[in-house]
């Protein structure tokens, strides 16, 4: 029997971690540099444990959507 997701570790337990993997994550692809990209917005989602951090760099934007508890980005969608 495996534990839920409210009793297991998270890996990205704080709000600057989620952010640092975000930013970490869109400047590997875009081939950025991280004083570059700005902070737009973070939220949490109690019910699916799961960061969403909005950055913004140039003209562009994107919402980065990460496992808090694998501490891995799912998805990363430029809007």
């Amino acid at each position: 029997m495996s534990p839920g997701i409210g009793l297991m570790k998270r890996r990205l337990e704080k709000e600057k971690d989620a952010i640092a993997l975000a930013v970490s994550g869109i400047a590997k692809k875009y081939d950025k540099k991280p004083d570059d990209i700005k902070i737009l917005e973070t939220k949490y989602d109690d019910d699916a444990g799961d960061w969403y951090v909005a950055l913004g760099w140039e003209e562009k934007k994107a919402i980065i959507k990460m496992d808090s508890v694998q501490g891995t980005i799912t998805e990363i969608k430029e809007i």
